[in-house]
Parts: C-alpha cells; sequence; structure tokens
C-alpha cells in the first residue's frame, strides 16, 4: 500500500522528482496494478545504479538491512518508512551514511512537530502517540477480519492491535532525541481528556528529570494523531495563555493525523535539499523493544514471526536494564530452546536463532552499549584518561 500510494503521489503532485526504479521480490508479472509497471526490478543492483536517493518502505528487517548496506556502499542516502528497522539494526546503519525515517508515519510526524516546537521556543517533556485501540493477544479469526476490512496485511494488523507498533515506534523517538521511558511497556494512559492526560506525563517528566516517550488511548476524542507536552519561558505565559493554550506550565501541542505515504515527499525534498536526518533510532540508543510470550510455550517450539505474530508482542525497554533481551525484530522461524510462560521477556538464552547479517549488526550494537555503560560506571578521571587516549 505504501509503496503504491507514494508512486502514485510523486507521478502526480511533485513534478521536479521522477520514480526511476522501484525494487519488489514479487514476480513482476504479478504486478499488473501497479501505477509505473515499467519501473518494477528484481535487482538491487538496478535500482542503485538508476537512483540519487532510496525510499525503503518494505516493514522488513532483513531485507531492509541488506538494500540499505547497499545503499550506503553506493554513497546513496535512504528515507525509511520502517520504523522496525530503525528500531532493530537502524542505530548500526545510521553511522554509515544518511538514514532518516521519513514524516508520515507517527515518528516522522513527532519529529517533524518538534522542530515546529523548537522553532516557537518549545521545550518538549514528552513525545506522545494516541493509539485508538489495544489488545495484547487477539485472535487470529479477528485479526483477519480486520486485515480484509482495513486492506492491509494480518501481519499489520496484528501488530497495530497488539501494541507491538506503539511501543517500536516511540523507542525509535526516544532513542532519536534522548528521551526515555517510565517503565517497561510505557504507561499508555487512558485518556479522556488529552490536556489533562497531557499534564500527568508532564509531570512524570519533571519528576524524573528527562524528556520520555509515551502514549495514551483516547476515549471521548479522536485517536491517530501525535502530541507534545511542552514547557516555554514563564515571561511568555501570559501571551500563550492568550493564545488557547492554558495557563501552563506544561503546554500541549498536537498533530491530530499522521497521512503515512501521502507524507513522505516532504522527507525526499528534505534530503535532496541538503535539510539532513529527521529522525533515525541514533548510533547510541538507550531503549529497545523486547519480545514478551504472548502464551506459555515449550522447548521446541517454533516462533514463526515476531512483529506482527501470534507468538509474541513488543514492549519497550531500558537497554541498560535489559540488555540480553531479543530485539522483536529478529524473530522469525525462531525455535525455543526452553519453555517459557506467558508474559516472559525472550532473552538469548531462551532461543536457537538463525545467523543473519541483522543479528551481526544487533551484536555489534550490544558490544557497544555494554562499553558505554563500562565507561559510565568509572570515575570521571578514569573516562578522561580512556578519551584521550
Amino acid at each position: 500500500m505504501i509503496s503504491h500510494c507514494f508512486v502514485r503521489l510523486i507521478m502526480q503532485h511533485y513534478k521536479d522528482l521522477h520514480v526511476s526504479r522501484v525494487l519488489t521480490r514479487r514476480s513482476i508479472g504479478t504486478l499488473g496494478d501497479f501505477p509505473l509497471p515499467e519501473t518494477l526490478t528484481n535487482s538491487i543492483d538496478e535500482l542503485i545504479a538508476h537512483s540519487d536517493i532510496i525510499v525503503e518502505c518494505t516493514g522488513d528487517v532483513f531485507f531492509g538491512t541488506e538494500v540499505i548496506e547497499r545503499a550506503f556502499e553506493a554513497g546513496l542516502p535512504v528515507v525509511t518508512v520502517n520504523a522496525e528497522l530503525q528500531v532493530t539494526t537502524g542505530s548500526y546503519l545510521a553511522g554509515k551514511g544518511l538514514l532518516t525515517e521519513a514524516e508520515g508515519d507517527q515518528p516522522g510526524s513527532l519529529a517533524a512537530l518538534r522542530e515546529e516546537a523548537l522553532q516557537m521556543g518549545f521545550q518538549p517533556l514528552v513525545y506522545g502517540n494516541m493509539k485508538g485501540y489495544l489488545n495484547h493477544d487477539p485472535s487470529r479469526e479477528e485479526m483477519a477480519y480486520w486485515s480484509k476490512r482495513q486492506g492491509i496485511s494480518i501481519e499489520q494488523t496484528t501488530s497495530f492491535t497488539d501494541g507491538t507498533k506503539v511501543q517500536i515506534e516511540q523507542v525509535v523517538v526516544g532513542n532519536g532525541f534522548g528521551a526515555t521511558i517510565t517503565r517497561r511497556g510505557l504507561e499508555g494512559l487512558a485518556s479522556t481528556d488529552l490536556n489533562r492526560s497531557g499534564n500527568i506525563l508532564g509531570l512524570i517528566a519533571d519528576g524524573i528529570g528527562q524528556p520520555i516517550v509515551d502514549y495514551v488511548l483516547p476515549s471521548g476524542y479522536p485517536a491517530g494523531g501525535v502530541f507534545l507536552v511542552c514547557r516555554h519561558d514563564q515571561e511568555q505565559a501570559p501571551a500563550i495563555e492568550y493564545f488557547k493554550l492554558g495557563p501552563g506550565p506544561y503546554y500541549v501541542l498536537t498533530r491530530p493525523f499522521h497521512l503515512c505515504s501521502l507524507e513522505v515527499g516532504k522527507t525526499v525534498r528534505r534530503v535532496l535539499a541538503g535539510g539532513g536526518v529527521l529522525l533515525n533510532n541514533s548510533t547510541e540508543p538507550t531503549l529497545g523493544v523486547a519480545a514478551i510470550a504472548k502464551r506459555d510455550m515449550r522447548a521446541g517450539d517454533m516462533i514463526s514471526r515476531g512483529i506482527g505474530g501470534f507468538d509474541v508482542r513488543g514492549e519497550a525497554v531500558r537497554l541498560a536494564d535489559e540488555l540480553d533481551h531479543v530485539p522483536i525484530g529478529l524473530l522469525r522461524n525462531t525455535v525455543l530452546k526452553r519453555a517459557v510462560e506467558q508474559g516472559q521477556l525472550i532473552t538469548f538464552d531462551d532461543i536457537e536463532i538463525q545467523p543473519s547479517r541483522a543479528l551481526d549488526l544487533v551484536f555489534q550494537q550490544r558490544q557497544k552499549v555494554m562499553e558505554r555503560g563500562q565507561l559510565r560506571s568509572q570515575p570521571d578521571g578514569i573516562v578522561q584518561q580512556v578519551q584521550e587516549q
């Protein structure tokens, strides 16, 4: 859906841009409804040879990582609509080339709202997502029904419903902007009034002395947007109250929509104009998304897929607290070495995981996290000596 809509957008509304190639793993002969069938290719080499910028929107961690590494070898910038990849291998990739998540999905929309807020002098304390519905363990029958009704895959439908996607999105935002979480899995406040919920989250962020990422479950007002909770200069309080944002000290700024593929072109233009990164998972992440068992499973059972599957769901964790967690984006056809209980966090000791480039990159990044933690635990003088060497 994303690629179809994005290509139509460029064709009809971006006359200065040209879609040269579209990479697909499917048989080209089966894609007769694609808006630019002559651009389709199964060759990464052909894609790269005819491109100035790559838009990666597969939602696939493994294939997306392969394509992005090839693009960086050719010196091409990459725009993603793939928070799943960002949170899994994105921190490694962000150190190898220009990698940015696009405006349109919630993380990019939050990043754009943040830029506007900063230019107006606001100081973000809370990066918030609005989630319309949550069921941690939906049935296959429910997901098949909603998948057909909404015209998206059952995997996407499941990851949206069980909360995995919002956890992934908020972790990318937190890593990108130096925000943290208050607890594993986020607060996820039930909300009938966004201003009241925003004030609660603002108090929490102030209490821990660091910006946070979280989400609300709206009731009585529309979901689907993003919001910030901010502070501003005390001298501006009378003017801001006059502008109908209330007396402060917390101000809620909302963007009540995210239009996915219709907004990606803005980030493409940004990069081509030299505007740089809108958002990525950063090269020094502090948060990850762990896999949590949805049911009791025995040794020898297979987790067919992590994100969007019926065996596990994702929860945000602090890397320092759960360094041995398995990033949910790595799980596909993964056999359990030992039994796990419903609600248990899956670790690398629990599974037989298949080798992959993505796994190698995750272990490289994990080693860096360990090294940073060791440095920060040393006295200041020792850290200074290490830096000087």
